[in-house]
C-alpha cells in the first residue's frame, strides 16, 4: 500500500511484490510524552510534554483512595515530601517479570501542625515479594499535606530519629555539583509519579513555590547515584542505606551542590569496609538548602581511599 502521490519502482526479481503480515501497533500517552522529550521539546512547550489525564496514574485521585480513620481528607494537591529513609534488604531484580511484587504500607503517625500549618504523615513502606515473602527494601518517611491542619488531631509524636546533621566544624571530604536540567521534572515524572505540581505552573503557585518544582526525590535519588558512582566505584550492591529530610524546592534548571563528610561510628560494619557518609545539598545559585541531614551507608570494595 502507498499513500497518494507517492510513486514506487516497479522491479523485477525473486520476492518482488510479497507483502508481509500487518504487525499491530499501540501507544499509550506516556509513550508519546517520552518520545516528544526525547527529540528535544520544551518545557515551556505544554503541548508536547504535559497531558492532564493519565492512563496509568491519576495522581489525585490515588492519593484520596484510601481514607485513613479519624483523619479528615486531605487535599493532595498540597503533598510534598518531608524527609525519606530507605534501606535496601536485597538486591532488587532488573524487572519483575515472572514475580509479584507489592507494597504494604503502614501509618507510624499522623499529627496535626494548627491552625495554617500541615498534617505530617508519618508511614512506612515495604517492598515484599508476595510469593516468598522476602522484604527488599523498605521506605521510612513523611508527607507534608501544606496548609491542611487544624483539625484537632495530636500535634507532636515520639521523638523523631531519623536526624543526621554534619559534623560541626569539619570541611566537607568531597563536594560535587549536579545540574539540572530544563526537562527534568516532565521526564521523571513518567517514571510513574504524576503529581501535577511536577509539570504545570498553577500548583506550585498556589502552594507559594512560585511554579513548578521538580519531585523531592528526584534530587535525592540523583545523589544517591553519585554517591554510588563517587563513592561505591559504580557498583549498585554498595549503597545499603539512605536518608535525607526535604529542606527546599528544587526547580528545573537549577544547579544542586552537595558536600559529604566521613564519620565514625552510627552502628556501621566499618570492619566490612561500610562507611557512615554524612551530606547535605544547597541550591548553588543562592545558597538555600534543599535537603538536609542526609545519611548514606555505603561501601567502597575497589576505592577505599576515595573520601
Amino acid at each position: 500500500m502507498t499513500e497518494p502521490g507517492v510513486s514506487v519502482g516497479v522491479s523485477v526479481g525473486v520476492g518482488v511484490g510479497f507483502e508481509f503480515p500487518p504487525r499491530k501497533v499501540s501507544w499509550l500517552k506516556r509513550d508519546t510524552l517520552l518520545f516528544n522529550l526525547s527529540i528535544g521539546c520544551k518545557a515551556d512547550e505544554p503541548q508536547f510534554v504535559y497531558l492532564n489525564t493519565q492512563e496509568v496514574i491519576d495522581f489525585h485521585a490515588t492519593q484520596g483512595a484510601v481514607r485513613i480513620p479519624g483523619v479528615p481528607d486531605l487535599d493532595p494537591a498540597r503533598l510534598v515530601d518531608g524527609d525519606r529513609t530507605i534501606q535496601i534488604l536485597k538486591p532488587l531484580p532488573v524487572t519483575s517479570q515472572g514475580r509479584d511484587f507489592e507494597f504494604r504500607s503502614r501509618v507510624l503517625g499522623v499529627y496535626d501542625k494548627g491552625k495554617g500549618g500541615a498534617t505530617v504523615l508519618d508511614l512506612e513502606d515495604v517492598l515484599v515479594d508476595a510469593a516468598s515473602g522476602d522484604v527488599y527494601a523498605r521506605n521510612i518517611g513523611c508527607l507534608f499535606y501544606v496548609g491542611q491542619g487544624g483539625w484537632g488531631g495530636p500535634r507532636r509524636g515520639p521523638a523523631r530519629a531519623r536526624k543526621f546533621p554534619p559534623p560541626e566544624g569539619k570541611a566537607p571530604d568531597l563536594v560535587f555539583e549536579l545540574q539540572v536540567d530544563e526537562q527534568a521534572a516532565h521526564l521523571y515524572r513518567l517514571n510513574g509519579d504524576y503529581n501535577p505540581l511536577h509539570a504545570t505552573p498553577e500548583y506550585g503557585d498556589m502552594m507559594g513555590y512560585g511554579g513548578i518544582i521538580m519531585h523531592g526525590v528526584y534530587a535525592y535519588n540523583r545523589i544517591a547515584h553519585e554517591i554510588v558512582r563517587e563513592l561505591g566505584a559504580g557498583d549498585p550492591a554498595s549503597l545499603r542505606e539512605m536518608s535525607a529530610r526535604f529542606a527546599g524546592p528544587v526547580k528545573p534548571g537549577d544547579r544542586v551542590r552537595v558536600e559529604l563528610w566521613k564519620t565514625a561510628g552510627g552502628g556501621v560494619d566499618a570492619e566490612d569496609g561500610w562507611m557512615d557518609v554524612r551530606w547535605a545539598a544547597t541550591v548553588d545559585a543562592t545558597g538555600r538548602a534543599c535537603l538536609t541531614g542526609g545519611r548514606a551507608v555505603v561501601r567502597a570494595p575497589k576505592l577505599p581511599s576515595k573520601i
